[in-house]
């Protein structure tokens, strides 16, 4: 995924966490907020210390940027997004986190 799709600074992440909307299913949560003048969305991850070292916390992340851009042309572009995992990512494939992923973003509608 390239730099100017990530949430990266963590006054971002406090915003869309304050300001945004939230939705969750029993393995990932989705914080969103709407962005206008955007071309693209972004998109910032966060995996906690508790669902595992840190080979475990890296995997959840590759898995999940994939699945981000396998779902690029189908994600609304004036998001930013941040996905927080919860402990039973650890034990999914990439087809049911991207599952998992397809669910959140069609249930708040920031699929086209």
């Amino acid at each position: 995924m390239k730099k100017e799709n990530r949430v990266k600074d963590n006054k971002e992440f406090q915003q869309i966490f304050k300001q945004g909307k939230s939705f969750a299913n029993r393995q990932l949560v989705l914080y969103y907020r709407k962005k206008t003048d955007q071309k693209h969305f972004r998109v910032g991850l966060s995996v906690g210390k508790k669902i595992g070292n840190a080979v475990m916390r890296n995997r959840i992340k590759r898995l999940l940027r994939q699945a981000f851009l396998d779902l690029k042309d189908q994600v609304k572009s004036e998001y930013d997004i941040i996905i927080i995992a919860r402990n039973p990512t650890k034990n999914m494939d990439y087809f049911e986190i991207k599952k998992s992923l397809i669910h959140l973003l069609s249930k708040q509608k920031l699929m086209k």
